[in-house]
Formats: structure tokens, sequence, C-alpha cells
């Protein structure tokens, strides 16, 4: 049997006909495909559109942060939010100093002044977990010299490490407790006491003001106290202890005590204080002595970030588990002694939310407004304002510095001092935390980051 293979073509209507059933087939892909990428098109925008509305309160909060900045003639600033896994959002502002103007950029480095405290807290907090001391130990235990203080209302020994991290032991606000006497010229006096010997000396001629754990009354003293604690139970010094057990396992290499290391000093911000319209330049790079635990902490903002994400924790995350355990820090955070000053004036760390009241916590202040909790601490040291601000539930937080402290208009100041506070009648800290309470953090769950 033959089988012959042959071609022959096709008449010319048929090869019409499959020329037309292909290009049929052919525009039904493209429309398929046009009308796909309408539709994706549609998606896009209309993420566009929700991702802009996300990013909305924070470009608001721009615009307030860039104006309360100008009002108050700050140099340099600058302003992060972290939400989660996210990439922060970040605002610069200004420059490091009033004379190269170098601008402030995501590597200057600023004194974050007493948000220090929060560091000093969570050593506390580790090594209270480690069994190597309890909460309601009385200090006198840990540093003995206390035992010289003059107290009318009991034993010395009633006032333990709860209470100096509740700022309810009864000590006095300033570390230093003389002024410079004559305004002309200071630079003789320490910008802050150098050596413990200092404070063992003043200890005799200092009181406890009211009795132990029955009010609070912020002290800077008192946390010098717990960075003797941690100094004498690790072994170590303060710095060490917190650059070994917090710095390093957070990743915050780029963070330090007092003066910086040679490769970061020119990311070094200048500070300044402003009264009314006469800037006087604070101690540039200075060192806080034996106050590190209370106010030593220099860092620029990228590191401050790292910190916020392990404050708002991330779930199975063992390395934030080995720095402090999150029940631990959720203890921190419960408020312990209503922060009440009569006669006072109002300033960032005892304002009240509405008919919120503050309270403190161990090393942290609490705010609850009926529908969010806010955990928060600010910090002014040399010219120095920040504020630290985290919502735990919806895992949001946000750190702001500036490196000018606007003191109002009334007094000229023509020298250092380390205990620089804003005017409290206009802290710019005060109107932005309003800001953030009202608008920002109420859609932090929707935020994205929009550098």
């Amino acid at each position: 049997m033959e089988i012959v293979l042959r071609w022959e073509p096709k008449p010319p209507i048929q090869r019409q006909i499959r020329h037309r059933s292909l290009y049929d087939e052919r525009m039904a892909l493209a429309n398929w495909l046009t009308r796909c990428g309408t539709l994706l098109a549609f998606l896009a925008l209309s993420v566009g559109a929700s991702t802009v509305a996300a990013q909305s309160p924070l470009r608001d909060f721009r615009q307030q942060f860039d104006s309360q900045l100008t009002r108050h003639n700050i140099v340099g600033g600058a302003f992060a939010f972290v939400n989660s896994s996210r990439p922060p959002t970040e605002f610069l502002h200004g420059s490091m100093n009033t004379i190269s103007r170098q601008a402030i950029d995501r590597e200057t480095a600023y004194n974050w002044a007493s948000i220090t405290k929060t560091f000093t807290a969570i050593a506390i907090l580790q090594l209270r977990d480690r069994g190597l001391l309890k909460l309601d130990d009385p200090v006198v235990h840990y540093v003995p010299e206390v035992s010289a203080v003059h107290d009318a209302y009991g034993s010395i020994g009633d006032i333990t490490i709860r209470n100096l991290l509740t700022h309810s032991a009864g000590f006095r606000n300033p570390t230093w407790p003389w002024d410079c006497d004559d305004a002309k010229d200071c630079s003789w006096q320490p910008f802050e006491p150098t050596k413990w010997s200092q404070i063992v000396a003043m200890l005799p001629y200092t009181h406890v003001a009211f009795k132990p754990g029955s009010r609070w009354s912020y002290s800077n003293l008192g946390y010098v106290f717990l960075g003797q604690v941690i100094e004498r139970l690790s072994g170590d010094d303060f710095e060490v202890y917190i650059d070994k057990n917090i710095l390093k396992p957070l990743g915050m290499t780029e963070s330090y005590f007092d003066r910086a290391p040679y490769f970061l000093e020119s990311h070094v911000s200048s500070s300044y204080l402003r009264a009314g319209m006469t800037l006087t330049p604070q101690p540039f790079n200075f060192d806080t002595g034996i106050t590190t635990s209370n106010s030593g902490l220099k860092a620029p903002i990228t590191n401050m970030e790292k910190y916020l994400r392990f404050l708002i924790g991330e779930p199975g995350n063992s390395r934030y588990e080995m720095v402090l355990k999150r029940s631990s820090l959720q203890e921190a955070w419960k408020g312990e002694v209503p922060i009440t000053e009569s006669g006072e004036t109002a300033t960032a760390y005892t304002a009240t939310a509405g008919q919120a009241q503050p309270m403190m916590g161990l090393g942290f202040f609490v705010l609850s407004t009926g529908t969010r909790t806010f955990i928060y601490h600010d910090g002014d040291q040399g010219g120095f304002s920040s504020e630290l601000m985290i919502d735990p539930a919806d895992k949001c937080a946000s750190v702001l510095i500036v490196n000018t402290t606007d003191a109002g208009q009334s007094e000229s100041t023509t020298h250092a001092v380390p205990n620089t506070e804003p005017d409290s009648q206009t802290d710019l800290r005060l109107a932005l935390r309003l800001e953030l309470m009202t608008h920002v953090y109420p859609a932090c769950g929707a935020v994205h980051s929009s550098h």
C-alpha cells in the first residue's frame, strides 16, 4: 500500500475565512486585555486614593510641625512616626547649628534628655526579671549613702525602688540644687555634677518633701539613685550596661551617652536656649556627668525608630523578648500614681487631655482618654526638647526632637543651664501632641509611610 503525502494550497476563500477568524480572536483578546487594564487601573486608583486618604493625617501633621517650629524660631528638629512593620515616616526641619547652617538629616544626633529615664526603668525591670532585686526593696539596701537624707516622715528605709521609678519618693527635682548667682559669668560652674561623690556630699543637705508613696513629684535625683542600683548589681558602668543590654540588642549602633565617638562627631546637633529674641548657645557635645541615668542618651532619629519598634512590639520576636518581656513592659505602662501639682502650671509632663488625668507608671507616663491609652515621656536639657509617645493598642509610636528651647519672652538668659524648660504656656509639644492624639493616632491603623 502506497501512502502519498501531498500538500495542496487552500482556495482563496478558505484562506480569507481563516485569516478573519484569527483576526477576530486577536481582537477579542485585545478587548479582554483592555478591560483587565481598565479594571487594574481602577483598582490602582482606588488603592492610591485610600493611601492618600491614609496619609492625609500625617500630611496635615507635617504642616503643623513646620508651622510650630517656625513660630517658635526653632533652629532645627525632627519627627518620626512608626506604624508596626511599615517604613517610618520622617519629617526634618531646619539646621544643626546657626553657623554652618548644615541641614538636619536622618543621621543628626540629639540629646534625648529625660527620655533616657525610660531606658533606666527598662534596665531596672531587666534586673528584677533576673531575680537580682524586687521593686519594693528599700533603696538603702543597694545605695546605703541615701541614709544620710533627712526624712521627717519616717525611716529612710521606707523609700523603695518602686518609689524612685514612679517619682513618688519625695526627692527634689533638680539634680544640682544651686544655680549661678552671677549671670555675667557662670563658666566656672559644672554643667551637671560630674561625680557620685558630689551627690553624696549634698545628701546630708537633702530632705524628703513628703511621705514616700503618698503623691507624685518629678525627681531627677531619684533616677541618679537608680543608676547607682544598676551599676552596683551589674558590675558595669551605667552606660556600659545599657549599651550591652538594650542598645546593641536593638541595633541602636549610632546611640551613645554624653560625648560622641570620633566617627559620629560631625553628626552632633548644637542646641540653644531662646528667650525673646536672645538665642544663647548651650554646651556642645556635652557630658551629663553622674546624671547619665537621668538624661545622657544621644541618638539620631533613625535609632529612636528602632526603640519605638521594640516598644510597640512584634509577636514572636525573640530579640525583643530577650531585652524585656512584653509582660514587664505592660507592667511599666500601668498608672500607679496620679500626677498632680497643686497650683503649678501644666507642662508637657503633666498636662491633661480633656478630663483625663495623667498617671505615672514605672518610668513611663500613662494617659487614658477613655477611648485610647497613650504612653509617653518628655525630655528637656541643655536646649533640647523631646517627646516620645506610644499607642500600644494600635502599635503606633512617634518621637519628636528640637534643638532649641523657647523659654518665652520674659527672661533673658546669657549662660548655659542644664535644666532648660520651654515656656509652659506655649510649649510646642503640647500643640503637636493634641494634633497627634486627635487626628494621627486615631487613623494610625491605616496610616502608611509618606517620605
